[in-house]
């Protein structure tokens, strides 16, 4: 087990992550952006080694994907056997069990006790674009609706989906057709502040929805319980609820996009359990399988059984070895009670992030829930003039302090916190004193 914690032997990057850049910067692609140019070689628990023997505090999970930790016993063991056995058919040509087991198991996961059936996919965006198709098929309908702040994938398709241009959107275009996009129930930035954005979101939404493009006309209407990339925003209590009656109402299906929420993220298994929100179609992806590629789309049996035979799959889709991870990562999940141990850490967190805010007037709002959250930087906390530039200079000083760390936001203003659920309390309590004194030296 790697050593649980923080070493600088050398500035960061070092020298040879430094060689290591070089190379990249020559062999691959230059769209393919890196947030800190470290080249790991070894991650375990909450630390990540890189090439020059540096450990750094890890608060990304890789964006949330190593939730169970790094080197989790049960994956290595799980994933070790099934590449001993086999590595792929494809399920579409000759089927296996493991991919049955995953899907059985998402059926009885996710929310809702009504009858179920899944699909699997590589990722995100592939589940996301799938729930389109399904949603298209099983109601007749061509509309999808999404909210500003989304962030729903890469592809085509969900780069319409997706709201920021820069970086995922710009120059990609045409995107596609009949997708429509209707304001977030976003708290802190909601004309008139929280108080109203809880009493008027879900009116603002269906009304632009009725009007804009026609209840009978929409397929679905696709949301982040908690959006991810966007800000990690957190629509006010009721307005998820409301939400589903209103689709429920009209026919709309429901399109749950779990995949950075889910799996004991936010302190549920999935983000909607917090209200007992029940979606018709739940995408997942990310801290599914312990850090192997893997997504799946789960939805009534009905609506999901509406598609014609051989209209969803792929070459990948549920590869053994990915499924394999996925049922050994979701039994640590089970057994060492990772949705518990979620709400531990964002216990932590959000201690310790309200007491920068109390601190710090930059540090406009802190929000999330769970092992995902937040704080959003601004310049002037009246105006809530979103300070970008403050966020990376506190980002670069965590990066020069050995704590990886993010940033997200439509304005590029927002920390995001996604520590492996793993992560000792210990090093999670360094890892905000590091980011204290990275946010006090940007300010001085």
């Amino acid at each position: 087990m790697l050593e649980q914690r923080r070493v600088l032997a050398t500035e960061i990057p070092g020298p040879r992550s430094r060689e290591l850049q070089a190379r990249t910067a020559a062999a691959v692609a230059a769209g393919v952006g890196v947030g800190l140019p470290v080249h790991v070689t070894e991650g375990a628990g909450g630390i990540l080694r890189d090439a020059d023997g540096n450990q750094l505090i890890d608060l990304g999970s890789g964006i949330a994907v190593t939730g169970v930790g790094n080197g989790n016993p049960r994956v290595v063991e799980a994933v070790t056997e099934q590449v001993r056995r086999f590595t792929h058919t494809c399920f579409m040509v000759t089927p296996y069990e493991p991919y049955v087991a995953v899907c059985e198991r998402l059926n009885a996961l996710t929310p809702g006790d009504h009858e179920k059936r899944s699909a699997l996919f590589n990722s995100g965006a592939e589940a996301v674009e799938n729930a389109v198709k399904v949603a298209r098929v099983a109601t007749g309908r061509p509309a999808v609706v999404v909210f500003e702040h989304a962030y729903h994938g890469r592809t085509n398709l969900t780069m319409a989906m997706t709201a920021r241009s820069m970086p995922y959107k710009h120059g990609f275009g045409p995107f596609a057709p009949e997708v429509y996009r209707v304001p977030m129930a976003y708290p802190y930035r909601w004309p008139g502040g929280p108080e109203a954005c809880a009493a008027d979101a879900l009116r603002v939404v269906t009304d632009a929805i009725t009007t804009q493009v026609g209840a009978e006309n929409t397929a679905a209407v696709v949301i982040e319980p908690i959006q991810g990339e966007g800000g990690f925003v957190v629509p006010p209590e009721g307005f998820l609820p409301g939400l589903a009656d209103w689709c429920r109402e009209h026919g709309v299906l429901l399109v749950a996009d779990e995949v950075q929420t889910g799996f004991c993220r936010t302190g549920d298994w999935f983000a909607c359990d917090h209200e007992g929100v029940v979606p018709d179609l739940v995408t997942t992806a990310k801290g599914i399988a312990g850090g192997m590629p893997l997504a799946a789309l789960t939805g009534r049996a009905e609506v999901m059984d509406a598609v014609h035979r051989g209209g969803l799959g792929g070459t990948y889709g549920g590869n053994p070895v990915a499924c394999a991870a996925a049922l050994a990562a979701m039994e640590s999940m089970a057994e060492d009670d990772l949705a518990g141990r979620a709400r531990d850490l964002g216990k932590i967190l959000g201690d310790r992030l309200s007491l920068l805010a109390r601190r710090y007037p930059q540090v406009g709002d802190v929000r999330g829930r769970g092992a995902m959250m937040a704080m959003e930087l601004v310049s002037d906390p009246d105006t809530r003039e979103p300070d970008a530039a403050l966020a990376a200079a506190v980002s670069r000083g965590c990066h020069e302090r050995g704590v990886v760390t993010l940033t997200c936001g439509t304005y590029g203003n927002v920390f995001r916190f996604l520590p492996p659920l793993a992560i000792g309390e210990d090093l999670l309590h360094e890892a905000m004193d590091v980011l204290e004194e990275s946010l006090a030296a940007a300010l001085s």
